[in-house]
């Protein structure tokens, strides 16, 4: 930014807080911010470009800084009510938290960068590139699923390796005290040694489980010595044109240490599964990656996110390897080689598809560990101190950081009118005139301004619920971060758990208990309103703040409701063509739908369609029109077990050879385009009233769905838990074979050629 650009905003900005800490009246202050909620609505109908989002937000921050000054110096309780005072400065206090994440947010979204893709490199040109996949208790199935689609990207294969990082198969874990643990590392490596053998990956291994995740990936950094390091979650598994659509943008930046794409998700979260919405409403992670990294990138502070992200290995080198004094170590590793004057870039491209915790208590755990691990970067590596930042990178490394303390007053808003209700506490001095002119239209106004600036990536009153969700649980973990900052560790995401039955989630009775507190709220608001005439046009405003609380409340009641899940592997939309061998018969068929388990298809033509219908049997053989090679047609074994009344017909696939796994990578992950429109089918825009009414229709439903699952059911199944590796048959169809020896294993060509030689530097 330059010099007089800066100095413009300021003198704006000086200009702004004059106007609005200008006393005026009750019907002066009603009148303005009217007129502002209908410019506003102007410029959102009208309007287009960067001065009309300019203007939008200017507008709306104007009544936000008149209602910050009349909340501070008009609506504190006195001093004399020592109880009143006290609860009002804490609500106060929670206001102008988020008044503060506002103009952080707005700062780092003011101009999200939209980058141009990555120019094109002749294949002589490219670097080496070394593909790292950490895992701890992953099955092998996840595993290879994700192996082979890092083999399958489209790459010289004399410059791609890639490597399983076991965690779960440590020399430390095999020497185990307890047999049973000890036993169950031993099958688990030496079924994943046949797996990474079969796949042409290498696998990696260390002697002590330290430092989690960063440890896992410095133990590796000591055996490769590729230019790139690609990271990838054991669950995240990349598209043909991943490499390809990034690595381009290394030669135009010889100081840039990061390009990071966005994660996308093929199966729902928790919440997204019980309140039935994963198909049609963006995903929780959507207003992250798909503006604010954008907007961080802008100013160069687009951070590592852990997985689907290419790193500079000469950048590692110089930062000492992957940092880990935090249980976050992508954030952390992002902000020492930016305070180092490395650069970042963001993709904007969905080019990787992962998994999300499938329970309740898995999310909140996944989710504990990211809270922690932002808030001990932010106490032991604080960013507004650490040298080398630049101002609008300590900003937007402070937003990321500092946004998760959210619960606190996430929970102070939920509870605060309760303190008016039921014990008669004056929280804030007002008289309903002033409420309506000030709060009224200061609601309306933010509300405004998130559905503009996000409507596309999440939905009116979504992010309220995400955070009640998660404050309950947070709130405990943030206060251990304070107290003992070193104290978290880091511990893995649970994910492929499946459930047979519905069920309330093990952490559902906060919920219950507090939506009974703000329905007997309710009850109270109601009574007091009938019988206390002199408080009635108070009560009905806070009544409507507690209504407003019990809906979220509720929502947040389906959102513990577990579902059962029927589908035991994620599906993915295709555009795919390929022929079905049932016998004699050929069927020319288009893919619609494929899974690691199986795929939808139909077929073709309307004569493909006869001989398909016609066919007796139900065992068969799928070719797939590879994206590759128009001469190789990779196939899987399948099997018909069900036939739709549309005649599209749902098949079974038997993934037994190795090469199995290639083909449903090639089938499932060959075209990227495919992630980019089963996103885009979600990224509906939903306006503020029509959002409203729905949040409003979960909050009457779902109590209704949640305490018809406190009824216990005859032959309830628990939650079941995928059986031990050892238990496991060969995913090639044979026993698993005893434990090799480490010298037995594959050696990775960057082992066997001489430590000094180097592929040249990109």
């Amino acid at each position: 930014m330059s010099l007089l650009r800066f100095l413009s905003f300021l003198l704006l900005g000086a200009v702004a807080v004059a106007l609005a800490t200008q006393p005026v009246s009750v019907q002066a202050q009603l009148a303005t911010s009217l007129s502002v909620i209908f410019l506003l609505a102007f410029l959102w109908r009208f309007a287009r470009g960067a001065e009309a989002r300019q203007l939008f937000i200017a507008l709306a921050l104007f009544v936000v800084l008149r209602y910050v000054y009349w909340r501070v110096t008009s609506t504190l309780p006195p001093l004399s009510d020592p109880v009143g005072f006290t609860c009002g400065s804490i609500l106060l206090a929670a206001e102008l938290y988020c008044v503060a994440m506002l103009l952080l947010t707005l700062v780092v979204n003011a101009e999200p960068l939209k980058r141009e893709p990555a120019p094109q490199i002749e294949d002589e040109a490219l670097p080496a590139v070394d593909v790292l996949v950490p895992s701890y208790d992953e099955s092998a199935s996840i595993l290879a699923t994700t192996l082979a689609a890092a083999k399958s990207m489209d790459y010289p294969a004399d410059r791609l390796n890639v490597f399983l990082l076991d965690d779960g198969g440590t020399e430390q874990k095999c020497a185990h005290p307890d047999p049973e643990i000890a036993e169950r590392a031993r099958a688990r490596r030496a079924s994943l040694q046949e797996l990474c053998a079969a796949l042409g990956c290498y696998y990696l291994t260390r002697e002590h489980n330290e430092r989690a995740k960063a440890g896992n990936l410095n133990a590796a950094l000591e055996h490769i010595d590729g230019d790139i390091v690609v990271v990838l979650d054991a669950d995240h598994a990349p598209f043909r044109s991943f490499l390809r659509e990034t690595i381009g943008y290394f030669f135009e930046d010889d100081r840039l240490f990061l390009v990071q794409t966005p994660h996308v998700f093929l199966n729902p979260d928790p919440i997204e599964q019980n309140l039935r919405t994963f198909r049609h409403m963006p995903s929780e992670n959507e207003m992250f990656y798909g503006v604010t990294q954008r907007g961080l990138d802008k100013w160069n502070a687009a951070f590592f996110c852990g997985s689907a992200a290419l790193l500079r290995r000469a950048a590692l080198d110089d930062a000492g390897g992957f940092s880990g004094v935090s249980v976050t170590e992508d954030c952390e590793t992002a902000l020492e080689l930016h305070a180092q004057g490395w650069t970042s870039v963001y993709v904007d491209k969905p080019l990787v598809a992962g998994l999300q915790p499938q329970t309740f208590a898995a999310f909140i755990g996944q989710r504990v560990r990211w809270c922690q691990g932002m808030l001990q970067i932010l106490l032991l590596r604080n960013p507004l101190l650490k040298r080398g930042l630049e101002p609008l990178q300590r900003l937007g490394y402070l937003s990321s950081m500092s946004f998760w303390f959210f619960p606190f007053p996430r929970l102070v808003f939920m509870l605060a009118p309760l303190a008016f209700i039921l014990f008669d506490v004056k929280i804030f001095v007002s008289n309903i005139e002033e409420a309506i002119a000030y709060t009224a239209t200061y609601v309306v106004v933010n509300a405004m301004l998130q559905n503009y600036l996000f409507g596309r990536v999440r939905w009116p009153w979504v992010s309220e619920l995400y955070e009640y969700c998660q404050g309950v649980f947070l709130s405990k973990a943030i206060l251990s971060v304070l107290l003992r900052p070193h104290s978290p560790s880091f511990r893995v995401t649970e994910k492929g758990a499946t459930r047979a039955q519905d069920r309330l989630s093990e952490l559902a009775w906060p919920f219950f208990a507090i939506y009974g507190l703000l329905a007997i709220g309710a009850v109270v608001a109601v009574y007091r309103c009938v019988a206390e005439p002199g408080v009635r046009q108070l009560i009905v405003f806070v009544g409507l703040w507690n209504f407003f609380n019990l809906v979220t409340a509720g929502v947040a009641l389906g959102a513990v409701a577990e579902r059962r899940r029927r589908e035991k592997h994620p599906s993915l939309p295709v555009e795919r063509r390929g022929a079905l061998a049932l016998g004699e018969e050929h069927v020319r068929v288009a893919i619609e739908e494929v899974s690691a388990g199986g795929c939808r298809l139909r077929a073709a033509t309307e004569a493909d369609a006869e001989a398909l219908a016609a066919a007796k049997q139900t065992e068969g053989r799928l070719f797939i029109d590879s994206v590759v090679d128009a001469a190789r047609r990779p196939s899987l074994s399948a099997r018909i077990v069900g036939v739709a009344a549309d005649g599209r017909r749902h098949l079974v696939f038997a993934l037994t050879q190795p090469q199995d796994h290639l083909a449903l990578a090639d089938l499932m992950y060959g075209d990227a385009t495919a992630l980019e429109r089963f996103q885009a089918a979600r990224r509906k825009h939903k306006g503020i009233v029509a959002g409203t009414a729905q949040f409003l229709w979960w909050g009457a439903i779902e109590p209704l769905r949640a305490f018809a699952y406190l009824r216990p059911r005859a032959g309830e199944a628990a939650r079941s838990e995928p059986p031990p590796i050892a238990e496991l048959p060969s995913i090639f169809g044979r026993r698993q074979p005893r434990l090799r020896p480490p010298s037995k294993v594959k050696t990775p060509p960057a082992i066997e050629r001489e430590r000094s030689v180097r592929h040249e530097s990109v």
